[in-house]
């Protein structure tokens, strides 16, 4: 007997698999990636410590349509679509289930783990609008959850499922000290869009442009961001990774900004405004704040290219600390 878990590289995810696997059924783990979440280096890890083989979907290029802008059951508390994505992610790997010869598939949720997305009624949305009613295992709680063809089957034993629920995680503690899992990350989860900076942003930006490209929302994860005019806007990195990151998503039409004698961030600005010398003191002036020069009378701040040709180098008094 074969299934397809959902896996996120988790504690519950990971117990799910060994649940599973207790009962002598093959696990395929399958992650998805989107923008706002995806497999970690730590996935594939957990994925190798479980002798599970990971397969890894990427459905960014119509997560945003399927799921994100209109989710049948609405958004969580920032901008999270959770009913809408878990049961786009079950409808896509049932698609999986024949090609792959699995029979069911598994999940780590819990009863009750997460109020809004996790209660009975919520799982039972999942299971209709997923079109896999009957076929979704959640081991950790199945217990506690109407039979499926799986158990009515025989191809799982009822009484070896789990019936936890809640938000506390001492069993699952325990059963990851039953199982040697020693490496998990905490349960605060990876979707950036639980994030309520993030989905701000992201919310900012929708309503300017309904279809933005990947480059623009990995803009969004990055820096400190200032809207220095409505069509444009300011990005500051905040250590050398994310001054690389931006240099990379600059483009034709963007504009580089950096003090030109003293260490510190890159600055990316883009939008629809023409800016010139007079509309970049403030940026500028940003930027400087943000560098070692932020207690000089002036500093000297370059303007560049997205290629990083430079343009020119205007003299500004770094902005107040607030």
């Amino acid at each position: 007997m074969k299934a397809i878990a959902l896996f996120s590289g988790g504690l519950d995810s990971q117990l799910a698999v060994c649940l599973l696997k207790e009962q002598g059924v093959e696990v395929i783990a399958l992650n998805f990636a989107t923008p706002f979440f995806g497999a970690t280096p730590k996935t594939y890890q957990a994925a190798r410590d479980l002798q599970v083989e990971l397969m890894t979907i990427d459905i960014g290029d119509v997560y945003m349509d399927k799921v994100l802008r209109n989710p049948v059951y609405g958004y969580g508390k920032n901008l999270n679509p959770c009913i809408d994505c878990h049961a786009y992610m079950l409808k896509t790997a049932g698609q999986y289930m024949e090609s792959l010869g699995a029979s069911f598939l598994a999940t780590g949720e819990v009863l009750g783990q997460r109020p809004m997305s996790q209660n009975k009624s919520a799982l039972q949305a999942v299971e209709k609008l997923s079109g896999m009613r009957g076929l979704i295992v959640r081991p950790l709680s199945g217990r506690l959850l109407l039979p499926t063809i799986p158990e009515q089957e025989g191809w799982l034993d009822r009484e070896k499922l789990l019936d936890i629920s809640g938000r506390s995680r001492k069993r699952q503690m325990e059963l990851a000290e039953h199982y040697k899992i020693t490496d998990y990350p905490s349960p605060a989860g990876g979707c950036l869009l639980t994030d309520q900076n993030f989905a701000r942003r992201l919310f900012d930006l929708l309503s300017k442009n309904p279809a933005p490209r990947t480059d623009e929302i990995e803009l969004l994860k990055l820096g400190r961001h200032f809207q220095i005019e409505p069509e444009t806007l300011l990005v500051i990195g905040r250590n050398h990774s994310e001054n690389e990151q931006l240099n990379k998503l600059s483009r034709p039409g963007d504009l580089l900004l950096k003090v030109a004698d003293h260490p510190g961030p890159l600055a990316l600005i883009r939008g629809k405004d023409v800016l010139e010398e007079p509309q970049l003191q403030y940026p500028a002036s940003l930027v400087a704040r943000y560098s070692d020069a932020k207690h000089e009378a002036l500093a000297s701040v370059k303007i560049m290219e997205f290629d990083e040709t430079e343009k020119q180098i205007i003299q500004v008094a770094p902005a107040p600390q607030s």
